[in-house]
């Protein structure tokens, strides 16, 4: 679940779908308010039409006949008599008691109130239409409207009750309606939230995967700089970024390349002249120096190299390259062993991954005594590795200096010195070769001793 609230494409729908079901919701319920004051309204404008015709019929009769006009009242749904007075009813309905009053006077007294126990046993609460089932029928309440007529009788008029005027069968009143339509809804909405959520996520989607793939390629081809003008802008920021990227790596590549390549003219020079020196001692001390600076350009010049690969990527089965390595390491006296086998082929440059092996053995037989390889392969799919490990037999390094050593010219002040012949350019070597394969590589102390190398190959180039 963490892991899909992490997507900004996933936050940016649920958000918007969110938000859309709220505002719907929040409309559909006033829409629905709505809906029931005017129901509410008809209801009670329909109530007000049959209580004024009864109560205009009874002001044209003799009090003799009005008997009988009240008990014709049935036919209307409701139950009229003669009331004395209204002193302890309180009224309820001030909307119906308005509506009475606009359409019989102010000068009558109209009272409308609620009656609880009351049992009707005829007609239905009178609707916009005249009638119709509404909902279940209530015999315990009721409305009761007095009225006066114009010879100052009470007329008091009884008439079943509805509970919520403008509600539908079965539903609680303000409960929204989950019909099929609003299911219809609902998913279209959800459908137009996740589509919205992609198309804002894409861009960003697509920034992220040419900042990763600038990292392994930095001749990748730029950005297009197409769509909104964020994008645009955004595109055209990365584009440029890219640009001045390159232009520094290789001012920087070719700087590099061209000190250490320049300095081999002199370097042979002096060579030569020191070999005319007398003094045995003196010429060995001063050859073995000129060695340590040749190797120390020969270092420069492949580090510039690791940085500005020009080797094409192809095809290789990453057994043999490292059975090949191991053989050459045997052949020079060096106590190196290989176990494990993938059988897999990866996408490489074939010479300059096999200096970055190269590096990692010459360093683990130099410092440690011996190498021990083992290769396998993890994962499945497109998450599939080539592990390769590397061990030695030395002391280690002290923990906090497990990442320095990969800083140029970096050397550790005991075993890993000068005097051993290091220039602290392998390990940056072989990390450099390492990331332009999109590969990872670590050392840890092994907790049965000595230090370990880790390199991690994608199989999927």
């Amino acid at each position: 679940m963490k892991n899909f609230f992490d997507s900004v494409a996933n936050r940016v729908f649920l958000i918007l779908l969110a938000g859309i079901l709220v505002a719907a919701g929040t409309t559909s319920w006033l829409a629905e308010n709505e809906r029931r004051n005017a129901f509410r309204e008809l209801y009670d404008f329909r109530v007000a039409e049959r209580v004024e015709q009864i109560v205009l019929s009874l002001d044209e009769i003799n009090t003799d006949m009005r008997q009988a006009v009240l008990q014709a009242s049935e036919n209307f749904g409701m139950e009229a008599s003669l009331a004395t007075d209204t002193e302890n009813v309180v009224s309820e309905n001030a909307s119906l008691a308005a509506i009475l009053k606009a359409r019989l006077g102010n000068t009558r007294q109209i009272v409308v109130a609620k009656e609880v126990g009351c049992n009707l046993r005829f007609g239905r609460p009178p609707g916009p239409q005249g009638g119709g089932n509404y909902g279940p029928r209530r015999s315990d309440e009721c409305q009761v409207v007095y009225v006066s007529l114009k010879d100052g009788a009470l007329l008091k008029l009884k008439l079943r009750m509805m509970r919520d005027p403008g509600g539908l069968r079965g539903r609680p009143p303000g409960f929204p309606s989950l019909s099929p339509y609003f299911a219809l809804f609902l998913g279209l909405i959800g459908v137009l939230a996740y589509v919205v959520a992609r198309m804002t996520a894409r861009p960003i989607k697509n920034l992220a995967e040419a900042a990763s793939a600038l990292g392994r390629d930095i001749d990748r081809p730029p950005l297009k700089e197409q769509g909104p003008t964020e994008i645009r802008q955004a595109a055209s920021a990365f584009n440029a970024m890219q640009a001045r990227i390159k232009r520094q790596i290789q001012h920087r590549t070719h700087m590099l390349a061209a000190i250490t390549h320049d300095l081999q003219t002199p370097l042979t020079r002096l060579r030569l002249r020191f070999e005319k020196v007398s003094d045995l001692d003196l010429r060995h001390k001063l050859v073995e120096d000129l060695a340590v600076m040749q190797g120390m350009v020969r270092e420069g010049l492949d580090l510039a190299r690791s940085m500005d690969s020009a080797e094409a990527m192809q095809l290789m089965d990453i057994d043999s390259l490292l059975d090949s390595v191991c053989a050459d390491a045997a052949d020079a006296g060096q106590d190196v062993t290989l176990s494990g086998q993938t059988r897999a082929s990866i996408m490489a440059q074939p010479n300059t991954l096999r200096r970055c092996l190269t590096n990692l053995v010459d360093n683990a037989v130099k410092y440690g005594r011996f190498a021990r390889l083992q290769i396998v392969r993890e994962g499945i799919g497109d998450q599939s590795f080539i592990v390769i490990r590397i061990r030695d037999g030395g002391s280690g390094i002290p923990e906090d200096q497990l990442t320095a050593v990969f800083e140029p010219f970096f050397r550790l002040e005991t075993s890993r010195s000068r005097d051993t012949g290091g220039t602290g350019l392998g390990l940056t070597i072989a990390r450099n070769i390492a990331e332009n394969h999109r590969a990872t590589l670590v050392l840890r102390n092994h907790p049965e001793g000595g230090l370990e190398v880790v390199l991690r190959l994608p199989v999927k180039g």
